[in-house]
């Protein structure tokens, strides 16, 4: 799929081992895959071009999506069992979360039942209107717990565009930032883009991640095209991601 007289070159092209650490593809229990067979149309999606590891993150979010380990935990045994009989052995799953700081988010934390990445990573979001009352409390209290947090898709939120100085601020408080591989396109609108190409001139992102819900969503990624440039800032940030969670 390279485009060799093309400035332009099509992202999925460097994903080849990439490990996929925010994506909806355990099913039936958030807004992502509705099916095991969802589930298992999404990984061979993802393996045709090279992505065969993956950290599921379901939403937990206070009613809404009330996810536990157990359902969790139990969404993941249907995939792997999924996988052994479509004969995708060579696949790897492991389950975290993506957690809402809400009104039940640090008793979460001080019950002991939240979902981190590689025991030390904590997958965070808010909503994309307004920051929770209590985010910079949550956000100690969360590495006080002994986690980095990951603040998911930092681009997305509306109420911090034009407001550059938060996302420094937010870096300056430990926060570490996962940005969505569509944010470079337009998939989510024309500022999101805006917003992801001045983070990553700021050198503010650490880790980048799918965030995948659906084929839909993965046909856009597979369609995505990057400037040279663009690819040469996002490689760095690609074998980071690979190297923190692989």
């Amino acid at each position: 799929m390279f485009q060799f007289f093309s400035r332009k070159k099509f992202l999925i092209d460097y994903l080849d081992g990439f490990i996929d650490i925010h994506n909806h593809i355990l099913p039936g229990i958030d807004d992502g895959a509705k099916t095991v067979d969802d589930s298992i149309a999404l990984i061979k999606a993802f393996e045709e071009f090279g992505v065969t590891r993956f950290i599921a993150t379901p939403h937990i979010m206070h009613n809404y999506y009330p996810n536990t380990k157990e359902t969790i935990s139990k969404a993941l045994s249907q995939v792997q069992h999924a996988l052994i009989s479509n004969d995708l052995k060579h696949i790897s799953i492991e389950a975290a979360a993506e957690h809402m700081i809400d009104d039940n988010f640090e008793h979460l934390l001080e019950t002991a039942s939240v979902m981190p990445m590689r025991t030390a990573y904590l997958l965070v979001e808010m909503s994309y209107l307004q920051p929770p009352i209590n985010f910079e409390e949550a956000i100690i209290k969360t590495a006080s717990n002994g986690f980095y947090p990951i603040l998911a898709h930092p681009e997305r939120y509306g109420f911090l565009h034009n407001r550059m100085r938060k996302y420094t601020d937010y870096k300056e408080q430990g926060i570490l930032f996962q940005m969505n591989l569509l944010s470079l396109g337009d998939y989510y609108g024309k500022e999101v883009p805006k917003v992801a190409n001045e983070l990553l001139q700021e050198d503010l992102i650490d880790f980048l991640a799918s965030d995948v819900h659906n084929l839909g969503q993965l046909d856009s990624l597979k369609k995505l095209t990057l400037s040279r440039k663009m690819v040469e800032q996002l490689l760095p940030l690609i074998n980071n991601t690979i190297a923190t969670f692989y």
